[in-house]
């Protein structure tokens, strides 16, 4: 029996209701702070995440979905979707736009990892891009947004954790003191031993418990930032705090994307930390020069709808059910069941969702499938009715029937 590849999920009828939820959450908050909608292809040039992620992170050394094409062109599945968005925000001259261009996408995503709950090989991500402004205002104003969107779904016990890693003048010699403060233990797990001398950043994320405590102890990057940076992060907090928004420092907080540049962030749930972060993001003030743009600073956040979804039923927040048809119509009989047929297609014509009762099921069985699909009306139809230019109307809740004829029934239904 064929089976869903590892690490993908078919989203079965029961399970829409919360995307739908969620969905409806992120056209309403992307309509508040001005997001519009970019849809940009399911694979890209290999190169474009190679360059963007840097070629020692873990996506580029473990995650992507790398192919050829018959042209011999290397191909990736998106692994994440910011670089996209930058490539076509170059590509598209969108610096000639009014600035920031303000940018958000609901997209698949692919990463070969370990599955695990709410995240899976191919997982679906919201995320926002705002391009073209360096204001810590503006870092202020997507870190409410997605403080604002989760609170909005109903999740609440969570943590804003925000830190801040510098630009290229100030990291070299932050790096150079975390290369400094490693080289004295010899316990590093295989992973930080290759990263103390290719990407030393994320020596402060690593999840192993035999590193965890050293990257505790490990120097703070806020302490060495360069004027600019530290002025930069200091007005982000104070903005923070002036919009209510809780949030704790967090010195070990990098992200695992190498384009990061100042202020990082994630959120969290309160009583499981690092580990089941439903969202993040920061500022990337390189990225579109280094793509080949004009400079612009940037920053982004993402978030992925399979974790949330977790998180909505682990903390028991109900959705809106996914409404049944308005009519199951019951037919009895050759001429019932042409008639029922004729009555569906002129029903929807007028904006009614109607469902036949096909097949040659008895009445009763009938409507126990007007029941089972949660339908509001059951329109009953046979021979006399067919005589008659009429149908049995009855109500599903309150067990009421009436006849109604056929010229009639439309403004009937529409007036219940």
């Amino acid at each position: 029996m064929y089976q869903a590849a590892r690490g993908t999920t078919d989203i079965l009828p029961a399970e829409q209701p919360y995307w739908r939820y969620v969905e409806k959450a992120i056209a309403e908050i992307t309509r508040l702070y001005g997001y519009q909608r970019i849809d940009t292809p399911v694979f890209e040039d290999t190169t474009l995440f190679r360059r963007s992620a840097g070629d020692y992170t873990d996506i580029v050394q473990k995650e992507m979905y790398t192919f050829d094409d018959r042209g011999g062109n290397s191909l990736t599945l998106k692994p994440e979707g910011t670089p996209a968005v930058c490539r076509a925000y170059i590509q598209h001259g969108m610096q000639n736009l009014p600035q920031p261009v303000k940018l958000f996408y609901i997209s698949p995503i692919f990463r070969y990892d370990r599955p695990q709950a709410g995240r899976y090989r191919q997982h679906y991500q919201f995320g926002c891009e705002a391009i073209g402004e360096g204001d810590p205002a503006l870092d202020a104003e997507v870190i409410d947004m997605a403080w604002l969107f989760y609170k909005s779904l109903g999740l609440s016990r969570l943590s804003l954790q925000l830190n801040s890693i510098g630009c290229k003048v100030c990291r070299p010699g932050y790096l150079a003191a975390l290369k400094e403060y490693y080289a004295g233990f010899g316990n590093l797990c295989d992973d930080c031993k290759t990263r103390i001398e290719k990407n030393p950043l994320r020596l402060l994320d690593c999840k192993q418990t035999s590193c965890q405590s050293i990257a505790q102890n490990a120097p703070h990057g806020t302490a060495r930032l360069c004027p600019d940076c530290a002025a930069h992060f200091s007005q982000l907090q104070k903005y923070l705090e002036l919009m209510d928004i809780p949030f704790s420092l967090n010195h070990r907080l990098v992200r695992g994307l190498d384009y990061y540049t100042r202020t990082v962030f994630e959120v969290q749930p309160e009583e499981e930390g690092g580990q089941s972060t439903i969202g993040g993001g920061g500022r990337y003030d390189d990225l579109i020069e280094e793509l080949g743009g004009k400079p612009a600073p940037a920053i982004g956040f993402a978030t992925g709808i399979e974790r949330i979804i977790l998180n909505l039923k682990k903390h028991g927040i109900g959705v809106p059910e996914t409404p049944g048809p308005q009519a199951l119509i019951a037919s009895m009989g050759d001429k019932g069941r042409e008639a029922a047929l004729k009555l569906a297609a002129s029903l929807r014509r007028e904006g009614i969702s109607a469902v036949c009762a096909l097949g040659e099921k008895s009445l009763k069985a009938q409507l126990r499938q007007a029941n089972a699909l949660k339908a509001r009306f059951t329109l009953i139809i046979g021979e006399d009715e067919v005589k008659a230019g009429s149908v049995t109307l009855r109500d599903m809740a309150g067990a009421s029937q009436e006849t109604v004829t056929l010229s009639a029934l439309a403004e009937k239904l529409k007036s219940k």
